[in-house]
């Protein structure tokens, strides 16, 4: 058994220089492995058919080699029909395409995909876009920065996010996103892409608690209750504070505003209906300072009316006191106060010799009055007789 295996490894080794000569690597002075020339082959005579070998191994290399380029993923539409172009073209298209069409077409497609980052990007990752275009960078520096130095202004632009939104947000938002900081940059993507609407959700649980506790409109504080109660999503919280609350605001505010103005004032009617006419903005006005004004006026428009009513009454009252002394016979007994016109206003006695002079010279007008009469008469009828 031993010998047999003796035998059969010196045969082996007598035979491997004769097999080494003859084969066509060898021969043609090329290492194992090593990819042929890219020229063409030189053509063989017609009495040796083999010559062509080396030439039809090459072109199928450069086949296979176009081929699993095209089927990388990243290859775009343009690399694959370029490569199909050259397969088609025959030997020499194929090695111009792998020795340098391949790498223009790549360098394109870097730049359409670097471009492409833009759409999503925050101003870091925007500015070293366009810094590198203006650098009309190589291949290798596109590739590096599609696939480390994007990620790595990405993630700075993540911070600068995340800052903001402690600085704007919550309890529950600032811790979380003070603990993304900290964190890697994955934990970073987490926290902006859902970490802050779950920090957010509890903080709008705590903020709708204190709205509910300091509002007394009925149909708001249900709403809060059957929310708070129940399951709702992070973004029905936030569509909830945003939007639905200011709604069921300005509801609540309608029943008020119509609770207020029944029985009031002419004034508090008429800016309360106008309130209910406008926005919502000006029913919340008028709640918090148009109602009181309205008041004002009516109370000042009141006020007023009450003092004409009253200085109509007091001027009424001297009237009826006269009225009342002076229906009397009209004679008088005793002495009486009289003011003379002209004079100093002192009161005089009234007495019988007084009564008689005011007589005499009452009779004596009324002589002088007859007389006259009678001259107008005498003199009219002389007029007449001419």
């Amino acid at each position: 058994m031993k010998l047999s295996r003796i035998a059969a490894a010196v045969a082996a080794a007598a035979l491997a220089p004769a097999v080494l000569l003859s084969s066509p690597a060898f021969a043609t002075g090329q290492e194992a492995g090593a990819p042929a020339a890219p020229t063409a082959p030189d053509q063989a005579p017609a009495d040796q058919p083999g010559q062509d070998e080396p030439g039809k191994d090459q072109a199928e290399q450069d086949r296979k080699a176009i081929l699993a380029i095209i089927a990388d993923p990243m290859a775009s539409a343009y690399m694959k029909e370029a490569g199909l172009k050259a397969i088609a073209d025959g030997p020499a298209a194929m090695r111009k395409f792998i020795e340098t069409g391949q790498h223009t077409i790549r360098r394109d497609d870097y730049r359409v995909l670097i471009a492409r980052l833009a759409n999503d990007a925050g101003p870091g990752l925007i500015k070293g876009i366009k810094d590198i275009f203006r650098a009309d960078a190589t291949l290798a520096e596109l590739r590096h920065f599609y696939e480390v130095t994007q990620h790595e202004l990405r993630d700075d632009d993540n911070k600068v996010d995340i800052s903001r939104l402690i600085g704007t947000g919550g309890s529950a938002v600032k811790e979380a996103g003070k603990e993304a900081l900290k964190g890697t940059p994955a934990d970073r993507i987490a926290f902006l892409k859902t970490g802050q609407y779950l920090a957010q959700a509890s903080d709008d649980r705590v903020e709708l608690a204190r709205i509910d506790e300091g509002w007394d409109g009925p149909l708001l504080s249900e709403a809060i209750g059957k929310l708070l109660n129940g399951s709702a999503t992070p973004a029905e919280l936030r569509h909830f504070l945003q939007v639905t609350q200011y709604e069921l605001r300005d509801q609540d505010n309608r029943v008020a505003i119509a609770k207020i103005i029944d029985g009031g004032g002419p004034e508090l009617v008429k800016a309360g209906r106008a309130a209910l006419a406008g926005t919502a903005a000006d029913r919340s006005e008028f709640l918090k300072t148009g109602q009181h004004e309205a008041r004002a006026k009516d109370k000042k428009a009141q006020q007023e009316k009450e003092k004409e009513q009253q200085e109509k009454e007091q001027q009424e009252k001297p009237e009826q006191d006269n009225s009342g002394s002076g229906s009397g016979s009209g004679s008088s007994t005793g002495n009486s106060a009289v003011t003379p016109q002209g004079g100093s206003g002192s009161s005089l006695a009234s007495t019988g010799a007084g009564d008689s002079a005011l007589i005499a010279g009452g009779a004596g007008t009324a002589l002088v009055a007859g007389a006259g009469l009678l001259l107008a008469s005498r003199m009219r009828r002389a007029a007449s007789a001419r």
